[in-house]
């Protein structure tokens, strides 16, 4: 993997004698106050403003400032008309478009989608500030506010949409987004690099059509017969059925040499959609080889499950900024061209990146209105980003990367430093050192060429890596140093633990478990039953019990009573109706009871997503032949599996009598103690008109209907012990 120019090494631009905002303008006046008479980029963010290293937009923008550019913020605009995105005025260089933190249809609707009556990321925490989709419309009122700016669209929504994707919410395969949003290039991933390259490039003059060898983007270009019309002559053209050659689930096609005359769905070919005719440039990649990998194209995955499995199960594979090849995928008359992730960001950069002057509060525009998610983060720091678990359910790896990317110890310490000292509130107590995932920090693979031509989707499943390193010793030394500075009573650990790697050091846990436990811990096993846990590449139960022990031990040892607190997925691809029962079963046998309790959500690219929407494996080799993966769909199924999660709920009674007897295990149906569900009824319960219609459908239809969609990262799934003796086993 080659090194990538340091993202502050670029000769600033000359707006840097503006200096720093003490927050980046949201208006006309603010414009004015510091001397501007334009921005030369302008961000739209369906969050609310907040001038934070944890929220996207105010990163973006400060990198972009420290560039020399100026910089403004629209956020959460009036999306019924274009007159919200004239506020400040027609920018110099370039939008950059976001959906925000979330992906605006997790931010707006639950995994049952129903439409949630809150946001997190707005101010007071109010609902419907953002549109659906937001990404498509903002980038469409950007256009008609000012035709002729280049549009740059980023954030988890465009990353996760970056290809034809599975969308859950119309039940249909959509085309990339860069396509719907009518946008002239997509950055994905944590876009620093690619932002600022790009930056500098349109301020040269260059113009954005040109700009097709930035790693980390995605355009546009037109399609002749399934290829770029213009391939750089040195490129070799790749078919995915070359590297993984997938079986026929319906009328056999040819997904690559059918010639295609139909324009792509939703395009009306005018000049709007944007087609242009473009040479792509391609920067020489020295030890790498200039090969362009061509999927399947968005009708074929559109209407053949195989071939999106398939699709999916290539595109993971391209996803090391060490081997990763350039990716390609036909929409009819125009095609999206992915080029490889970006080269992951050095100690050095995320320091910088971490330490800009952020103000670390929300803008001021919102008065004393409470933001949910910023009162969530106000007192963290985030220590590090990326993931290499590969949870088949998670898109931090999608979006992120695999490649660990860990900031500086001393730079960690002066922002817990900078928090005592300035932030409003501070009572001592920082709320989290963590990040993605709380015991990642500085963990990689012992070997840089064996990381750099590895293609596993794990490194931890099934088993940990023998070639990744697992030492906890530089975390273990960060809390140790963190925990003695002056003012800080408590340094509390509240990023989800990947707890297999945990016992690989006994040390690590006993200093976890004795100083940064707050009576509570979480964790995610995420199931007991070996089927569903081998679709979401998670450890087996014995992992659970080997940390659990180590737990007990060392919080006895401390003195202190503490709990576990095991989040679980609901009807995740893989878990069949008997493996949902099993799980009751052991819930119940420890004395869990499940709060908060959240189905199996399928997020756009997901692997569990095509698992979700195609009945295959993607982990493994795909054709009609291999192994079909249960799958529960419907509301009538999924909401048997949430049942058997809560089945202390005494209204979910008698949808798993019902289930129970259809599935010949009447025998957990009691008044005893190894019964499931008692065979009474209180008062007042379980007679709602939804529980009995649920009740009845099944107990009408069943057939044994096996998994259901997995949960959001974004809210898992959240376990809380028993009442009773408030003990993690009894």
């Amino acid at each position: 993997m080659q090194p990538a120019p340091d993202i502050f090494s670029y000769r600033k631009f000359w707006a840097q004698r503006f200096g720093p905002a003490s927050q980046l303008p949201m208006s006309r006046e603010e414009m004015d106050a510091l001397g501007w008479d334009s921005c030369d980029v302008i961000l739209v963010t369906g969050d609310a403003y907040v001038d934070h290293p944890s929220f996207g937009m105010a990163v973006i923008g400060r990198v972009l400032e420290a560039q020399g550019f100026r910089v403004g913020i629209i956020a959460q605009p009036d999306w019924t008309s274009a007159e919200d995105f004239k506020r400040l005025g027609r920018p110099n260089l370039f939008f950059g478009i976001t959906g925000g933190n979330m992906d605006s249809m997790v931010n707006r609707y639950t995994s049952d989608r129903k439409k949630r009556s809150n946001d997190a990321y707005t101010a007071n925490g109010e609902g419907g500030k953002r549109p659906d989709r937001c990404v498509v419309v903002y980038s469409q009122r950007a256009r008609e506010a000012f035709k002729g700016v280049p549009i740059i669209i980023g954030g988890i929504e465009a990353s996760l949409r970056r290809i034809a994707h599975f969308d859950y919410w119309s039940e249909k395969v959509r085309r990339s987004v860069i396509l719907d949003a009518k946008a002239d290039l997509l950055v994905y991933g944590n876009a620093e690099r690619q932002i600022v390259d790009i930056a500098h490039r349109l301020s040269q003059r260059e113009a954005i059509e040109d700009i097709t060898d930035v790693r980390g983007t995605v355009f546009a270009c037109r399609d002749i017969n399934g290829r770029p019309e213009r391939l750089p002559k040195d490129w070799a053209v790749l078919n995915s059925t070359e590297l993984d050659k997938p079986g026929v689930i319906e009328t056999p096609i040819d997904p690559y040499l059918t010639e295609r005359k139909t324009p792509c769905e939703g395009s009306d070919n005018t000049a709007s959609d944007r087609v242009v005719t473009l040479e792509i440039k391609r920067t020489p990649r020295p030890g790498a080889a200039n090969t362009l990998v061509c999927l399947p194209d968005y009708h074929h995955v559109r209407d053949d499950r195989v071939l999106y499995a398939h699709a999916s199960r290539v595109f993971h594979k391209e996803t090391n900024p060490g081997n990763a090849r350039a990716v390609y995928q036909s929409h009819g008359e125009r095609g999206v061209w992915m080029n490889p992730p970006p080269i992951p960001l050095t100690t050095q950069e995320l320091d910088n990146v971490f330490e800009l002057p952020y103000s670390r509060k929300p803008h001021t525009a919102y008065g004393k209105a409470n933001i949910p998610a910023y009162e969530m983060i106000r007192f963290s720091v985030n220590i590090m980003r990326g993931c290499f678990g590969g949870c088949t359910f998670c898109s931090i790896t999608e979006h992120e990367g695999r490649i660990i990317q860990s900031r500086s110890e001393d730079s960690i310490i002066r922002e817990v430093e900078t928090i005592r000292d300035n932030v409003p509130g501070f009572t001592g107590v920082i709320s989290d050192l963590g990040g993605p995932t709380a015991n990642m920090y500085r963990l990689a693979c012992k070997d840089p060429n064996i990381e750099a031509n590895c293609r596993r989707p794990s490194c931890v499943y099934p088993g940990i890596c023998k070639n990744l390193g697992t030492q906890h010793q530089p975390l273990i030394h960060l809390y140790r140093r963190a925990r003695k500075l002056s003012g800080i009573k408590k340094i509390l650990i509240a990023s989800g633990l990947r707890y297999d790697l945990a016992v690989e050091s006994p040390e690590y846990v006993k200093e976890l478990v004795t100083h940064h436990v707050g009576g509570y811990l979480k964790i995610a096993p995420e199931h007991t039953e070996a089927g569903p846990l081998s679709k979401m590449m998670k450890p087996g139960m014995g992992t659970y019990e080997r940390f659990k022990k180590m737990f007990d031990k060392y919080s006895q040892a401390a003195g202190k009573e503490q709990y576990l607190i095991p989040y679980f997925i609901s009807a995740h691809p893989g878990a069949t109706d008997e493996d949902m029962m099993n799980l009751a079963i052991w819930l119940k046998a420890n004395s869990f009871r499940a709060d908060q309790v959240q189905n199996f959500l399928p997020s756009p690219m997901a692997t569990a997503t095509a698992m979700y929407h195609s009945g295959k494996d993607p982990l493994h080799k795909i054709g009609s032949s291999s192994e079909d993966v249960p799958v529960p769909k419907g509301a009538n199924a999924r909401k048997l599996h949430k049942a058997f999660l809560r089945y202390h709920d005494a209204n979910n009674w008698p949808l798993l009598r019902t289930a129970l007897k259809n599935m010949g295990r009447a025998d957990l149906i009691g008044n005893g103690k190894r019964h499931l569900i008692p065979a009474w009824q209180p008062k007042g319960t379980g007679d709602n008109v939804e529980g009995q219609r649920a009740a009845k459908v099944f107990r009408t239809q069943h057939t044994g209907l096996p998994g259901h969609p997995a949960r959001s990262k974004t809210k898992p799934a959240r376990s809380k012990p028993s009442r009773k003796g408030r003990s993690t086993k009894r």
